[in-house]
């Protein structure tokens, strides 16, 4: 980045030209254009369609030979649809087309499905549902917001009849782990898994039509038993059924799909009925390619595995081995030498879609074999006036804190609403072009990232502010400004995308797609202020469009000795820590939601539907705790029932429940009537809390590390204290508030110590500074220093921060006001740790000696920093 280093002549210049700087410029910023638009215009295209269109609509638009006939196909689904004949006309244009033997690819040339694969079937499969992916939107919304399907599965009592009880408990615990991991590898964000009772496991979907997408439900159940079996030595497959079967032998099929030319056609192969060896031992599926461009499933085994499939294959050299998957012949290759590297692949004419699936089952075998029970639509989990207030709550908070942008910096205000658009465009387009699904709770997420998105223009508008009062034009105050907080800014995203990487690679469910959520938040802000931002205010500068930038006072500079006051304030806070912590332990699993520990759901039958924001005004009124209201029914239609989670009650208790006799009471001419009841299991098992606390633990010595290296090590002792300070208090004070842990806590908790960090290196920075430029002052004297001149800029980053939080708190409702309330104290907590704990960690590490600092190894900033050099 590189700018006039000579910006004098501006300053004697009556009447700036645009026409003679424009060539400079552009030439100067011509690559932040075309980033800036290129990104703008890749996020437009990854969120664009907003909603999903019909699949008969979507499918008879991209037609595009024999349209006509192609249109009578699609009116014949609509009718078999109407009438209840088949589920969807996605289900009926395939049945219709596969009775027929249509292939349906003729209709649409463009899409260049395999010559070579021979099998209608099987291309009208892959081009269905292309089409059927593309007619949907990639801005998918989560189960609270838009609701999605539901399926109950449940243990085959047959085939787990011996188990004990202990071990059933086992293998379900860790069935909802492997149902988890296979639903993730087929790209659905944020399900819901968890136990019902002792022998069922409740599965929700979000944006998934089952009916569409069976092999969804189909792969989630499937016990992935691989076998590897020995053909018979003088069989060889034909297309005739042999008739005489060896004792101990069977038959099984398997469909070519008469590539090369061929038709399709069936071979069958007499096989062991008892395997050689099963898949127990392989370590790794996955999906290659071999040599003539088909997809095959390529295994890997772990050293036991490896072992018995070399002695497998040299003893049986010449002879072929059948892949049977679950009963079913995949392939039977020849053996034509010892395979001993551990490494062997399935070959069956595969699509790309089902071996993934095939590798996604073979890389989580389940044990327990799983029957599904039923299928349902779910509506979503929050009432409409709660969306409804939620959306417009984060209106209200991105609308005042850009309201106050333009308030206290004017034009630099308007610049910053700008990129702040850009910035939630880019994460929205990531979200969409990744798949992730938007609940309200990662919309308050990005509503908080709002308020810290523009902490960065605030930190380079403060800079400016000083620069111009220094005497120094517009033009330079700018280009310095920037520089001087560059540094700043770097460093407490990188901290931050340190951390989120520590969530991602070590989180789990809700920590992990925070952790994505919060990367995608900063590297956008980084784009969207370093390079949009600043590309914007130079242009409106050297254009001589933008010739004064008023920028208003929050707080007048203050002297404080705040290095006298740390240690009572340090003190004081560190007895509400201790407070909270105690708070925690005496009430122990109590400050746990459903999520947490699980929970009754009672199910009901009604004549008046009730809403679920009422249903949380009765449990509220009668002190019942945590509920979540949902209106369920079966695919294709029947009686709607409402379901309502609720704290599980103690032991024995064979009352009534006391939510569903509440609502009696409260709608005595509803029609209600408990249909049954059930436990919940916990959708955040005890190996997710563990992860959490690693994830913390970790970030704090990630937190250590970087500061320590990029600033001195006592930096990094009082950014790792300020870190954990901030958690701990931000949690006691939640739950001496009353309030209780959800999955969405976790990661509101966790974003506190990215926030914390943030605010923590404002100071930090602004001592390095201070130590530089002030060589013979106490290191008491620089420390207030550098507090007193950060302070009304740490005050107004922490400002437009709370004031998203606030308007979440006051405005929404729910799990809003739950997360909003975190972040309310975190940020205040932050605020204040910046000031009174890290920054006396510091000083108190080195006893208040500045040569303990001055003889350890301060880094200086960046090499490619031009302060210095645009200030002369």
């Amino acid at each position: 980045m590189f700018f006039d280093r000579d910006p004098s002549r501006f300053a004697f210049s009556v009447r700036p030209s645009f026409f003679k700087t424009k060539p400079t410029m552009l030439k100067r910023n011509f690559w932040k254009l075309t980033l800036s638009l290129g990104v703008i215009l890749w996020a437009l295209t990854a969120l664009l369609p907003l909603s999903d269109r019909p699949f008969a609509d979507y499918a008879t638009s991209k037609s595009e030979a024999k349209t006509a006939e192609f249109a009578a196909l699609i009116q014949e689904a609509r009718n078999l649809a109407a009438t209840k004949q088949v589920t969807s006309v996605f289900v009926g244009l395939k049945k219709l087309a596969n009775q027929r033997g249509i292939d349906l690819t003729q209709y649409f040339p463009q899409y260049p499905i395999e010559s070579s694969l021979g099998n209608i079937e099987k291309r009208n499969t892959i081009l269905l549902d292309h089409l059927l992916e593309k007619s949907k939107s990639d801005f998918k919304l989560g189960l609270d917001l838009k609701g999605g399907v539901g399926v109950t599965l449940e243990v085959d009592e047959k085939a787990a009849d011996a188990d004990s009880a202990y071990v059933r408990e086992a293998k379900l615990k860790k069935a909802i782990e492997i149902i988890g991991d296979r639903i993730n590898s087929f790209g659905v964000a944020e399900p819901l898994i968890r136990a019902v009772g002792t022998n069922r496991i409740e599965v929700q979907i979000p944006g998934i039509n089952p009916t569409d997408n069976p092999e969804i439900i189909d792969n989630v159940k499937k016990p992935a038993r691989l076998d590897f079996r020995l053909v018979h030595a003088e069989s060889r497959p034909s297309t005739i059924k042999p008739t005489d079967v060896p004792a101990g032998y069977e038959v099984l099929s398997v469909d070519t799909d008469g590539s090369q030319g061929g038709k399709p056609e069936t071979l069958y192969y007499v096989v062991k009925r008892v395997p050689e060896m099963s898949g127990k031992h392989v370590k790794r599926a996955g999906v290659t390619t071999n040599t003539y461009g088909q997809f095959e499933v390529s295994l890997q085994f772990d050293d036991i595995g490896a072992q018995d499939f070399g002695k497998l294959t040299t003893a049986n050299v010449g002879r072929m081995l059948a892949v049977v998957l679950d009963g079913k012949l995949y392939s039977a290759p020849n053996i034509n030498t010892a395979i001993t590297g551990g490494n062997a692949s399935i070959s069956g004419k595969f699509t790309q879609r089902e071996a993934e699936q095939l590798a996604g089952v073979l890389n989580n075998p389940l044990d327990l074999p799983l029957v599904v029970k039923e299928q349902y639509v779910v509506g979503p989990s929050l009432a409409q006036d709660a969306i409804s207030s939620g959306l417009r709550s984060a209106v209200i908070g991105t609308t005042l804190v850009a309201a106050f942008m333009i308030t206290f910096y004017t034009t630099g205000g308007v610049v910053a609403v700008i990129t702040l658009a850009m910035n939630l465009l880019i994460i929205f387009g990531v979200m969409a072009s990744m798949g992730a699904s938007l609940t309200l709770p990662g919309l308050a997420g990005i509503v908080l990232t709002v308020g810290m998105a523009v902490d960065a223009n605030i930190l380079i508008f403060e800079r400016m502010r000083e620069e111009l009062a220094l005497g120094k034009s517009l033009r330079t105050a700018n280009e310095s400004g920037f520089w001087k907080a560059f540094t700043t800014i770097m460093d407490a995203h990188l901290v931050q995308l340190i951390i989120c990487a520590i969530m991602i690679v070590y989180g789990t469910g809700p920590i992990r797609g925070f952790g994505v959520t919060l990367a995608i938040g900063v590297i956008s802000t980084l784009l969207s202020v370093l390079i949009t931002a600043h590309m914007v205010m130079d242009w409106l500068i050297g254009s001589g469009f933008l010739k004064k930038l008023t920028m208003r006072h929050m707080l007048k500079s203050i002297n404080v000795d705040f290095i006298k006051y740390g240690k009572p304030a340090f003190i004081a806070s560190w007895i509400v820590v201790l407070l909270g912590v105690g708070v925690i332990v005496y009430k122990g699993d109590r400050i746990y939601g459903i999520d947490f520990v699980g929970g009754d759901v009672v199910s009901i039958e009604f004549t008046t539907k009730i809403d679920a924001s009422e249903i949380r005004k009765v449990a509220a009124a009668n002190n019942l705790g945590e509920v979540t209201p949902t209106y369920v029914s079966s695919l294709g239609g029947g009686k709607e029932i409402l379901r309502v989670e609720t704290l599980s009650r103690k032991d024995g208790d064979k009352t009534e429940n006391p939510l569903f006799s509440a609502l009696v009471k409260a709608y005595p001419n509803a029609g209600l009537k408990n249909v049954g009841e059930s436990h919940i299991g916990a959708a955040i098992g005890a190996e997710i809390k563990w992860n959490a606390i690693i994830a913390v633990a970790l970030s704090m010595v990630a937190i250590l590390i970087y500061i320590a290296f990029r600033f001195e090590f006592g930096f990094g002792v009082g950014a790792m204290f300020s870190s954990l300070h901030d958690i701990l208090m931000t949690i006691g004070i939640f739950v001496l508030f009353g309030h209780h842990f959800s999955a969405p806590m976790v990661a509101a908790i966790l974003a506190i110590a990215g926030y914390s960090i943030n605010e923590t290196v404002v100071v930090f920075d602004r001592i390095r500074e201070e130590l530089k430029e002030n060589p013979t002052g106490s290191l008491k004297n620089v420390v207030n220093a550098a507090i007193n001149k950060v302070f009304a800029r740490t005050i107004m980053t922490s400002t437009t921060t709370f004031l998203a939080a606030l308007s979440l708190f006051l405005f929404g409702g729910g799990v809003l006001r739950d997360i909003s309330f975190t972040f309310l104290v975190g940020i205040v907590t932050s605020t204040f740790s910046a000031i009174f704990v890290s920054a006396q960690v510091f000083y108190w590490w080195h006893k208040g000696d500045r040569s303990h600092v001055d003889h350890a190894e301060t880094k200086p900033v960046y090499e490619w920093d031009a302060t210095s050099k645009a200030s002369k």
